[in-house]
């Protein structure tokens, strides 16, 4: 591989374990080979991805930046994403990989759980200084030094977007499988928890999205040997609840109903008259916003807002769509004969005469399908 025309240049990799979670058994190579002597693949699948040497830093220190995102709902699409996150800071100041720093986890890995254990750790009381900062802070100070910040998120937001459509196909496969639609089933959301860094030239890079985020407001704090006490964390709450808050007033399933109780009584009250300062009047105006009293919402609608810039990518998605209508059984993810002699009779991409097993015999050995395939039937 070779780096802005550098032949010398060579790539290092950072190894993570399918199934390890908050930093365990994360490490760094210079040479593929090294997978191979260690036997991690045999023992313990993982991936294996190019390190990115070049990220923004602050104060010296590399950062990773966490974004919670709500998925609301799967058909229709409806994805949010939360106006600030947690900015997550290494503890060592931060030098490109050498063979001689490959093993400083303080340097190279932004994990909380990993930095919090490192002896320059800071926990602080304010939301822009400490080793957890809230995002916010972090782009004000680059505001300050003239940074275009809406740049920014707007890289982020399609970056969010074009991720959560590439996840949403399999994910509706599996709903659909066991819910059907047109069937009553349980609203489900998803708060995914995106891990992106930000590169020198200010462009965000996707590393991971977690399923299951971790909620924590506080940490723990060692009084004595031994002795440790949760002390709550002003980041993590200043973030955190705000996000479960509106999740919670997003998908609540009583606000509806409620609004459309408001209507019908506002309408009751309109044709009757009655005294302007009457108990019913009294408690209908004051029970016409129950959320008044709380901050505004921290998450922001970014689809269908921008569904026009994005739907060109909702091909797998279609596909997905085409393979529920033809599943037909629920509970299972395999589309069996009846299933797809039902496909074949309602696109025919076929010449007449052909049967089920000959077309299948056509799409399982790669012959590509005739060009007047009548898709438009779908």
């Amino acid at each position: 591989m070779v780096k802005d025309g550098d032949p010398s240049w060579k790539p290092t990799f950072i190894v993570k374990p399918d199934s390890g979670c908050q930093g365990d058994g994360i490490y760094l190579i210079k040479d593929p080979s090294d997978i191979r002597l260690s036997g991690t693949l045999q023992s313990r699948p993982a991936v294996v991805q190019e390190y990115i040497c070049k990220p923004l830093l602050i104060d010296k220190l590399k950062f990773d930046i966490r974004l919670y995102v709500l998925l609301k709902s799967l058909e229709p699409l409806e994805i949010y994403i939360a106006k600030d996150g947690l900015s997550r800071f290494c503890t060592e100041p931060y030098q490109e990989p050498n063979p001689k720093n490959l093993h400083h986890i303080f340097m190279h890995l932004t994990n909380y759980s990993l930095n919090v254990h490192s002896g320059n750790f800071v926990h602080s009381d304010s939301t822009s200084t400490g080793s957890k900062r809230t995002f916010s802070s972090i782009l004000y100070r680059l505001s300050s030094k003239g940074v275009d910040i809406k740049k920014i998120w707007s890289d982020i937001i399609s970056l969010v977007i074009k991720t959560v459509i590439a996840l949403t196909p399999e994910l509706k496969v599996f709903y659909q499988s066991d819910i059907p639609a047109g069937r009553p089933g349980p609203t489900c959301f998803q708060i995914l928890g995106f891990d992106i860094l930000l590169m020198k030239n200010l462009k965000p890079i996707l590393l991971e999205v977690n399923a299951n985020p971790s909620m924590r407001i506080e940490h723990e704090q060692e009084l004595s040997p031994g002795v440790f006490e949760n002390v709550p964390s002003l980041v993590d709450e200043e973030v955190k609840v705000a996000v479960i808050r509106d999740t919670l007033r997003l998908m609540d399933p009583l606000k509806k109903k409620r609004e459309s109780q408001s209507q019908l009584l506002g309408k009751s009250l309109a044709s009757k008259e009655n005294p302007p300062h009457s108990d019913l009047a009294s408690a209908s105006q004051g029970n016409a916003n129950p959320d008044a009293h709380l901050p505004s919402i921290c998450l922001k609608q970014v689809f269908p807002k921008y569904a026009k810039q994005f739907n060109y990518l909702r091909l797998v998605d279609r596909m997905a769509n085409l393979f529920i209508r033809f599943l037909g059984i629920k509970g299972t993810m395999k589309l069996g004969p009846t299933g797809f002699r039902t496909f074949i009779r309602s696109v025919r991409p076929a010449p007449s005469g052909w049967g089920s097993g000959s077309l299948e015999t056509s799409l399982t050995s790669g012959w590509p399908l005739l060009p007047d395939c009548p898709w438009e039937n779908l």
